[in-house]
């Protein structure tokens, strides 16, 4: 059960100057590695939106599992979130997750509560991933994390299509206008890496002030 829990994790939870980029050639036919004029811009103003809400679906596909969840609530406050997911499938009802930097608790719907001073170690342990888990983060909001190589790619439309980041590739499949004053933010997002692969629709994306 915590192995799938973990996992569940994974699928609720996902440009910085400097960063170095992982240089792969060719490009995808019809991208390019070269950020629009207004990048830098939407990185302040998305960077910024560090306090919010969302809720959404997600779906995962892998050798072992496949199957649905729900996100009832995602709450973030800077480095601090609180989550709640329920499913089925999972066979894990509704449980709640807690976290900052280097600390995880994990509650289950019968009362069973886990903690870990080191989020990646707990997933390792219970999945057998190496998960960056502070990164997912950024990565839900179409940013890289502001440690580890990374690539980006951009569509015609100018809009992120593709994050390289840590073995990891995300696939930013919708934008949508979620909040008045922000641009566009992830709609649904799909995250690949060797065979497996998770979806993420996110169907509400608030600011919490």
């Amino acid at each position: 059960m915590i192995r799938h829990l973990a996992l569940a994790m994974l699928l609720a939870f996902t440009a910085v100057a400097g960063c170095t980029r992982i240089q792969l050639d060719p490009l995808p036919e019809g991208m390019t590695d070269q950020p629009p004029e207004n990048w830098a811009e939407r990185t302040r103003q998305v960077t910024d939106f560090d306090r919010w809400v969302l809720s959404g679906k997600m779906a995962v596909r892998q050798p072992s599992d496949s199957g649905t969840a729900v996100i009832n609530r995602w709450q973030q406050y800077g480095n601090e979130y609180e989550l709640s997911l329920s499913s089925s499938f999972l066979g894990m009802g509704t449980t709640r997750i807690e976290g900052s930097p280097g600390f995880i608790e994990l509650t289950l719907s019968n009362g069973d509560v886990y903690q870990s001073g080191n989020p990646e170690q707990l997933i390792s342990q219970a999945t057998g991933w190496q998960l960056p888990v502070q990164s997912l983060v950024w990565w839900m909001r179409g940013l890289p994390a502001p440690e580890g190589r990374h690539r980006l790619l951009f569509d015609q439309k100018n809009r992120l299509a593709i994050l390289e980041q840590d073995g990891w590739e995300i696939r930013y499949d919708r934008w949508r206008t979620f909040v008045d004053d922000l641009p566009e933010l992830p709609a649904r997002i799909t995250a690949i890496k060797d065979d497996k692969r998770v979806r993420v629709v996110i169907a509400s994306w608030r600011r919490e002030d």
